[in-house]
């Protein structure tokens, strides 16, 4: 269930009042003409900020300790969902996104992601190789993004100029306000980047990586491979030694810093790691990644690593993710008895329910 935004209207109003068509047709043509003048409403334009502190935070004294939460005009959010597909729908039917970009968006999520990699590791097993993976994460990434070089790539996209017209539009004179416990802000103008989020976010995002970072890396006529997940990026090369391995894994990491800094983009050294995956019954002690020339960190990995809500381990065994998530599952069961007995709160039926839908979905990794 979604918070009401500034209109005060949720999705449970909005499914009420499309129910009568004259105001479903009224939609439809908002959301049309929006199209053809190439123009986003202002009133859309208006945001919520409620900020939120992290839990279990020592200390408050760094915004990354509070989580921004942004709330939106429910009919907007509609509109945009709406224009979402069709950009989405226009840019995977013309393979203009590469196959292994698969962060946010349809029928992608991180479980394609772990299957992916993992078919990639059995295969390189079949053939004798061990697969070394290099994780970088991009910081800032929604809100640095440059408007005039994502107009021109939608331009370059072949989306009609009534899509890169209203893009335009889209991406100026937003405004915003937030709420911290009791204080009200002003209004504050918010004209950076996409907005983490949003519902055209993703697919823009997404348009901006895909431009550039495959074809650069095609062209270093390298074993490597990278898989996207929104701001998160992962570099495989399969090798049958770990000084190829590294070789591969520094050259691909040079080029990708650099085009990323090149286009505005920041990756956080810090949050860059490395892990290898072998079946080698023997001793298993790969050498240090050394990226200190490349004003990075030396790296060493650990024995087991966590990618996009999996634990791997180098042998692919997955004992640290089953044991991580059954525990999990359990700590969310014991909590539920706290919310009723045989003879008061919760009914079995409500409880049953609470348990399909809270913790079996962390069991089987759904959530």
């Amino acid at each position: 269930m979604s918070t009401s935004g500034p209109d005060k209207l949720s999705w449970r109003h909005l499914k009420i009042v499309l129910k009568n068509k004259m105001c479903l047709r009224n939609v439809i043509m908002i959301a049309n003409s929006c199209f053809e003048l190439g123009y986003w409403l202002s009133h859309f334009k208006t945001s919520l900020t409620i900020v939120i502190s992290k839990p279990n935070k020592t200390s408050y004294n760094s915004p990354k300790s509070f989580r921004p939460i942004i709330l939106l005009n429910i009919l907007g959010k509609l509109i945009k969902k709406v224009i979402s597909d069709r950009l989405q729908f226009h840019v995977v039917t013309n393979d203009f996104i590469y196959q292994s970009q698969l962060g946010d968006l349809k029928f992608k999520s991180t479980s394609d992601a772990g299957i992916a990699l993992t078919h990639v590791i059995h295969m390189g097993w079949i053939k004798n190789m061990l697969t070394s993976t290099l994780t970088f994460d991009i910081a800032q990434f929604f809100s640095s993004l440059n408007h005039h070089l994502l107009l021109l790539i939608l331009k370059k996209a072949d989306f009609d100029s009534h899509i890169v017209k209203f893009s335009s539009n889209y991406l100026v004179n937003r405004r915003m306000y937030y709420v911290w416990n009791n204080f009200f802000s002003h209004f504050v103008d918010v004209n950076v980047g996409v907005g983490q989020g949003l519902a055209l976010s993703p697919i823009l995002s997404a348009l901006y990586l895909a431009s550039f970072l495959e074809k650069h890396l095609k062209n270093l006529n390298l074993q490597i491979s990278l898989l996207s997940f929104i701001d998160d990026g992962l570099l495989i090369t399969q090798s049958k030694s770990f000084e190829t391995s590294n070789s591969h894994l520094y050259c691909s990491y040079n080029v990708v810093f650099n085009l990323l800094t090149k286009f505005g983009l920041l990756v956080e050294h810090s949050k860059t790691k490395v892990f290898y995956f072998s079946r080698s019954q023997g001793n298993f002690n790969p050498p240090p990644l050394n990226l200190l020339p490349i004003g990075g960190p030396i790296l060493s990995p650990k024995d087991s690593w966590q990618y996009l809500g999996f634990i791997f381990d180098r042998k692919l065994s997955f004992h640290n993710h089953i044991n991580f998530y059954v525990n999990k599952a359990i700590s969310t069961v014991k909590c539920m008895k706290i919310l009723g007995n045989s003879t008061r709160g919760l009914n079995p039926h409500q409880k049953c329910l609470l348990y399909r839908s809270c913790s079996l979905p962390i069991a089987l990794y759904e959530f």
